[in-house]
């Protein structure tokens, strides 16, 4: 199908026109939706589909979704489609997730523009799922206008999983859908529902960096539910991702010598006091790039690194990773945010993050691992 590739810093993801039958037969609908005595049944996330798998369960077990309101909303649409005359009824983009990776062949000269392959599964919908179910109970009644209809979709492929979830949560976060505390409860497994080990691992750690007391990033995580008043420096998508970057390149060493998820806490949370430390008033200071998330991926980088090396004893690990960060106090000019992209040119965050964690290794003295495990 005809696609335009769009990208935003090293995100990669597509628009296209679906025309609504075909749109229809390849989405996949995860909560009941109901018209005028039809139903839409729900349809069970495929095993293996951790995305599928945390949407079903929150669609399922917050009452939320099972309201009046959303019967009474897709009713609401449908009577749009049906009274809208010349009016464009879907004016708006659906949200789709695919956990594929989808194949993109560009057309002669055009870039950006070219033939997208479709799944051989069927989509989640991120955003859209009262409109979709309205245009299904409007196709049933009215088979030869919906012919008609074109529906704008993004789409976003397995290259995607982490934003996709998030943008799923983000989108959600509201008193009309789901429940703020239980959303609270479920949005630390958005990208690890039946997860693997270490994906469980790193999402502890994140959760301890957000709410122990101790963490120089307490309240400083931005995710939903969490104290809006406070300044945030870093998604906790974001964070999770360099944790879990860390965790399994380490995985083969913590299960052999039983480490805990406090136990990588504890070094994270030293690591930072002590960078705290050295940067002095750059630390938090909005006028420098110290505490946003392309240079706190890039000093947890450096802490993995540090850690291979010098993580015992803990008793005097702050003071002693103070002295080895102290070079860094002189680096200070080069985080100021004015020019700062001017000092650390890159054609992406991923190259920017990595060509920072260079930088700070090295005026710290500190060997730079291979992560190839990690990658």
């Amino acid at each position: 199908m005809l696609a335009t590739q769009i990208r935003q810093k090293d995100g990669v993801f597509y628009f296209v026109a679906y025309r609504a039958e075909d749109l229809l037969a390849k989405v996949r609908f995860m909560s009941r939706f109901y018209g005028e005595g039809e139903a839409i049944a729900p349809e069970p996330a495929p095993e293996g589909d951790e995305i599928a798998q945390f949407i079903a369960r929150i669609e399922r077990s917050d009452r939320a979704f099972q309201r009046q309101l959303s019967r009474r909303k897709v009713r609401d649409i449908l009577n749009f489609y049906e009274t809208a005359g010349e009016q464009p009824p879907i004016p708006g983009t659906v949200l789709l997730f695919t956990p594929e990776r989808l194949r993109f062949e560009p057309l002669d000269r055009y870039e950006s523009v070219g033939d997208l392959r479709e799944p051989e599964g069927k989509y989640l919908i991120i955003d859209g799922q009262h409109r979709l179910a309205a245009l299904e109970f409007y196709r049933r009644e009215r088979p030869e206008d919906a012919r008609t209809i074109q529906v704008p979709c993004v789409i976003f492929d397995g290259r995607s999983e982490d934003f996709a979830a998030e943008m799923f949560v983000i989108i959600n976060a509201t008193p009309t859908r789901i429940n703020k505390s239980h959303l609270v409860e479920l949005y630390e497994r958005v990208t690890w529902w039946q997860a693997t080990p270490d994906k469980k691992f790193a999402a502890r750690v994140a959760r301890m960096l957000y709410e122990e007391p101790s963490s120089p990033l307490r309240y400083k995580i931005n995710r939903p539910g969490g104290r809006s008043r406070q300044e945030k420096w870093i998604l906790q998508a974001e964070l999770f991702n360099e944790l879990h970057r860390w965790a399994r390149a380490t995985w083969p060493e913590i299960e052999r010598t039983g480490a805990r998820p406090e136990d990588y806490y504890g070094i994270l949370r030293d690591f930072l006091r002590a960078a705290e430390r050295v940067w002095q008033d750059a630390w938090g200071n909005p006028n420098y790039m110290v505490t946003r998330p392309v240079t706190l991926k890039a000093m947890i980088r450096v802490c993995a690194d540090l850690a291979a090396a010098d993580a015992e004893p803990e008793e005097g690990r702050v003071r002693r990773w103070e002295e080895r960060l102290q070079p860094w106090a002189e680096l200070r000019r080069m985080f100021r945010a004015d020019g700062f992209y001017e000092r650390f040119p890159a054609k992406g965050q991923v190259e920017r993050t990595a060509r920072i964690h260079r930088e700070l290794a090295r005026a710290a003295g500190v060997a730079v691992r291979d992560r190839k495990a990690g990658a």
